[in-house]
Parts: structure tokens; C-alpha cells; sequence
């Protein structure tokens, strides 16, 4: 018991040590060794979410719309399980998923024509609405839906992180 407590102690000091957000990063799935959690979207217009990952688990709801974002946090086998910008979770077999890149625009926002708020207003994006991720700068994406596009505040976002760079 003693030797747990030393050790649990020493990876809370070594822990404090690191930079914030230091042990998130290192974080890698055992399946493909990608880095935990990250952004992906729904591959097809009807995906299963099950309470475990197996076709045996309960089937909890269905997720209705391609390219919804969603976020891995965990990898067991050809399972992986997801939470979408509500937090719901769940396990879904990785043929459902896509690596490419969509968000959920969570606030009514203007896009400019590029990452500067004084730039020109382009289009008006609805809070609810799914986008095609581009490039990002520290506080900007750029996005595209129905054939428009423009630059968003990341603040406007979910499925991209605060600290992610895309170009």
C-alpha cells in the first residue's frame, strides 16, 4: 500500500511539472496510436451508437445526419466511442467514421473574408448549421457550406480545438 501511495505521489509531482495540457497530448489510442480525443464526423447518413463496443451492446439512438462532428475519446478494436457537442456519448464501429473535417457552428455568427473581424462580412452562419473545416489560425477557421465560405471565430465552433493550427 505504501509503495502505491509513493508512486501515485511521484506521478502527481512529475505531473505538476509538465506544462498545462502537456499529458492530453501524449495521450494515443491503442488501436491507431492517434492522438485521444480527437475530432471526426459521421461517415453516413444513419449511424448506430451502442452502450458498449460490440453488435451485442444495446443500440441507445441513431445518429441521422452525415458529417455531424463528433469526438473520439476512447478506441477498443474496431470500436470507437464518441461524444457528440451535447456531450451524449457512445460506441460506434469506425466504418460509420470519417477523418474529414466538419464543426457544428454553436452561436449565430458573420464569416469574413478572412481571419480579421474588421474584414468584409461574407455570409451569415446559423447556430445549429454543419461546415467543412479548412484551414485554422490561432482564433479563426475557415469554413464552407452549401457552396459558401468564409472565416469564423473558433469561439463560434465545435469539433475544432482551441489550440489547433490547419493549413
Amino acid at each position: 500500500m505504501r509503495k502505491a501511495l509513493i508512486a501515485i505521489s511521484m506521478l502527481a509531482a512529475v505531473t505538476a511539472a509538465l506544462p498545462p495540457g502537456a499529458m492530453a497530448e501524449e495521450q494515443r489510442g491503442p488501436v491507431t496510436n492517434l492522438p485521444l480525443p480527437r475530432y471526426v464526423s459521421i461517415k453516413t447518413g444513419e449511424a448506430n451508437v451502442r452502450r458498449g463496443p460490440g453488435l451485442t451492446h444495446r443500440i441507445d439512438w441513431v445518429f441521422q445526419h452525415r458529417n455531424l462532428p463528433v469526438e473520439i475519446t476512447a478506441e477498443y478494436g474496431h470500436w470507437r466511442r464518441i461524444r457528440d457537442i451535447e456531450g451524449a456519448g457512445g460506441w460506434v464501429h469506425y466504418s460509420l467514421l470519417s477523418g474529414a473535417r466538419y464543426v457544428q457552428i454553436t452561436a449565430d455568427t458573420t464569416l469574413h473574408d478572412s481571419p480579421d473581424p474588421q474584414d468584409r462580412v461574407v455570409a451569415r452562419a446559423e447556430a445549429g448549421a454543419i461546415a467543412r473545416l479548412g484551414d485554422c489560425a490561432p482564433a479563426w477557421c475557415e469554413i464552407t457550406s452549401g457552396g459558401v465560405g468564409g472565416w469564423a471565430p473558433k469561439t463560434a465552433l465545435w469539433g475544432v480545438r482551441d489550440d489547433e493550427i490547419r493549413d
